[in-house]
């Protein structure tokens, strides 16, 4: 049985005030910072010294203190943020491979990612495999000599299948290849690192930060492999500096301590609207439905008192029906048409012609992404049955139901 965890209890533990004694860590508005001698600052450009500050493309104390809680969260040695959730997931990748390098990963994944592997990765040589995540023998059928990491996101996006993260660190284990996790849908739900996974990434804009006033990023992983990216002569994350602001990253900090709470309504309202929307026999998808076809793997990697996450897809007839039941819902303040995730409010797009749209039209359908899926992130909503009445109203204008 799995150890049970828990990372909301991690964040708790931790004591990070300001060097005056007040509760939030002070915001460090600096871009450079002093040393008493300068055979010091020689040692920290050499990477020699520890708690020592040089310039803050390379740390500073308000990202080490936002970095340190989420290294905690996820039980990793250690973290580094970034300025966006691609930052993050490009340097990661751009740090472990080089030309020549091999990458096995998910068809079904955000667009951006999708973009990066499939468009941008080749001019620098390094070859991509899509596969089918939930097929093991399709994984290990891609693995070549020169495989180097095979990435993956918890609960993909927008497709919501869930990754066996165990067997796939089994494998990636056994032929030594790295395996990277993107855990932005699935925050404090699952634990990547514990279930083997070598670098968690997130897209710290969503669920962490929860209110969608900014855009930031997480790498977390090994204290070696961190060091690495922040190295000055060849670290990936301080040569192309996507360096996180210290005002977002206190911000962020103190949304991270909230997060137990609203991952745990996210949970609870999405699987309240996942439930009503099969009673009513439409064609939704949610990974805490018995009929999700990863349903038993998800009860076994979960944390799970955090519940099955806020994320839901209902495929309609046609883009033009979806379009028309998105804009409807909008005006009836069931939520917002609007692309993201983890908001207070709901949120919902059509994922082909929006955060999936970088992946060509065939390969969507071929992947089983509909013109006229749906994807939503359910919000904090305190009457969850009111907002599931005003989704019913739209559905029975436009027939739907």
């Amino acid at each position: 049985m799995k150890e049970q965890f828990d990372p909301a209890s991690r964040i708790q533990d931790m004591l990070q005030f300001d060097e005056f004694g007040g509760v939030n860590p002070a915001i460090t508005d600096s871009a450079t910072y002093t040393f008493l001698d300068a055979e010091t600052m020689t040692e920290t450009f050499l990477g020699h010294t520890e708690g020592c500050f040089l310039y803050s493309r390379h740390w500073n104390p308000s990202n080490k203190f936002l970095a340190d809680a989420i290294a905690a969260m996820e039980d990793t040695q250690s973290a580094w943020v970034t300025a966006s959730g691609m930052s993050a997931i490009t340097c990661s990748i751009l740090q472990l491979c080089k030309a020549g390098d091999h990458i096995i990963t998910s068809v079904t994944t955000y667009g951006g990612t999708f973009a990066f592997l499939k468009n941008y990765l080749p001019k620098f040589n390094i070859e991509v495999s899509f596969v089918d995540i939930t097929d093991l023998d399709s994984v290990k059928g891609e693995i070549r000599p020169n495989t180097r990491l095979i990435y993956t996101e918890s609960i993909t996006n927008p497709l919501l299948q869930v990754s066996d993260i165990p067997s796939l660190a089994s494998i990636a284990r056994n032929r030594g290849i790295i395996l990277m996790v993107d855990n932005t849908f699935t925050p404090m739900m699952i634990t990547p690192a514990r279930l083997g996974a070598d670098i968690v990434v997130y897209s710290l804009t969503k669920f962490i930060n929860g209110k969608n006033d900014c855009v930031a990023g997480a790498i977390c992983g090994s204290l070696d492999f961190v060091n690495s990216l922040s190295n000055v002569n060849d670290g990936t994350a301080m040569l192309m500096g996507p360096v996180l602001d210290p005002m977002r990253s206190s911000s962020i900090l103190k949304n991270l301590h909230t997060l137990h709470i609203r991952m745990k309504q996210h949970s609870s309202n999405a699987m309240y609207i996942a439930s009503e929307l099969k009673k009513l026999g439409l064609a939704v998808r949610y990974p805490g439905l018995p009929d999700h076809p990863q349903y038993t793997l998800l009860n076994t990697i979960l944390n799970k008192e955090y519940g099955y996450g806020g994320m839901i897809t209902l495929e309609l007839e046609s883009l033009a029906l979806a379009n028309e039941f998105m804009r409807m819902m909008q005006m009836e303040g069931v939520g917002y048409l609007a692309v993201s995730l983890g908001y207070f409010k709901t949120l919902f797009s059509n994922s082909g012609k929006s955060t999936s749209s970088e992946v060509p039209k065939e390969l969507q359908r071929k992947m089983g992404l509909t013109e006229g899926l749906v994807r939503f992130s359910i919000g904090l909503d305190n009457n969850i049955n009111r907002s599931m009445e005003k989704m019913k109203e739209c559905m029975r204008k436009l027939n739907i139901i």
